[in-house]
């Protein structure tokens, strides 16, 4: 059965990284990305309709970033700022109030939570938020470490993994135990 999120104004939405490069045809495309963006939709309406703030991060990586195979890193080039593949997907229904949130933008250091680096934490504290709702790309990696960090700065945290995918589906399991050992709740 599918969870519903009663949102409210001391809560936040955190879509991570629905860009075109993570989702089918893209650079590092998660198998079932682009099939997210109608639920991901959804959960947006019904945050904003509630009075939660909305944010979306995005992986958005200088030309040779350091995570990038051919600067001894792990990944192929993608997110490269202002390409087509590091724009957000083109259905997804971002407003114009949608908060956005720009990770792993210098040279030389990588960063896989849109709380590493950004002053997210901070931000949603200023603004009386209690409760992060985590969903997008990819469960196992940036949703992951997004999950995480939420739960090192304090933060009550819902993971909705209905509405993420990951780059190896073997790891959810693993991913969904720590999750609950760091103290979030996962959600269907």
């Amino acid at each position: 059965m599918t969870m519903k999120v009663n949102y409210s104004p001391r809560d936040a939405l955190l879509v991570v990284d629905m860009q075109n490069d993570f989702c089918e045809g893209g650079a590092l495309a998660v198998q079932g990305g682009s099939g997210l963006v109608p639920g991901i939709n959804a959960e947006i309406e019904a945050a904003q309709a509630n009075g939660a703030l909305v944010i979306a991060s995005r992986d958005w990586h200088p030309v040779d970033h350091v995570s990038f195979t051919h600067r001894g890193g792990p990944w192929p080039v993608h997110c490269v700022q202002d390409t087509p593949g590091a724009a957000f997907h083109p259905d997804l229904a971002l407003s114009d109030d949608t908060i956005r949130v720009s990770k792993a933008t210098a040279f030389d250091a990588d960063a896989y939570s849109a709380f590493d680096g950004t002053g997210l934490g901070g931000y949603l504290k200023e603004k009386g938020i209690e409760r992060v709702i985590v969903c997008g790309l990819a469960l196992d990696v940036c949703v992951k470490a997004t999950v995480l960090a939420a739960r090192e700065e304090g933060f009550d945290t819902l993971f909705l993994e209905r509405l993420s995918a990951a780059v190896d589906p073997d790891a959810v399991a693993e991913c969904r135990r720590e999750f609950t050992d760091a103290g979030a709740e996962v959600g269907s």
